[in-house]
């Protein structure tokens, strides 16, 4: 059984005004260069900043801005654990730690036996 949990996010204050204020920038630079040089893509390079620009300030100062939804899915069962997984289980998922080399010789060999005591 899955659990879906919903969560918004809103950037912080700082962030967006930081964004904001590079948005500036790129306003002013759209106006005074890329308009007078590149003509058409000027227009939209400035277009396209003042959207950015009102966006990062609406994030930062707009009142009914909650921010984009995220949806986290968690799994309702719970996972089987080491220790209530049979001994064969335990011993292969131990044997293929060490032949991954995640574990050394003497530390496959203290745990084979505490599995194998708990028979």
């Amino acid at each position: 059984m899955r659990r879906n949990r919903r969560m918004t996010y809103r950037p912080s204050k700082s962030q967006a005004v930081f964004g904001g204020v590079v948005g500036i920038l790129f306003v002013l630079i759209g106006l005074f260069v890329a308009i007078p040089t590149f003509g058409p893509f000027g227009i939209l390079w400035t277009l396209i900043a003042v959207g950015i620009t009102g966006m990062n300030f609406y994030q930062a100062f707009g009142k009914s801005y909650v921010g984009p939804e995220i949806r986290i899915e968690e799994d309702g069962a719970e996972e089987q654990t080491c220790a209530s997984a049979s001994p064969q289980a335990r011993l292969e998922q131990l044997r293929a730690l060490y032949d991954q080399r995640l574990i050394t010789q003497e530390e496959y060999e203290q745990k084979r036996k505490e599995i194998l005591n708990e028979l």
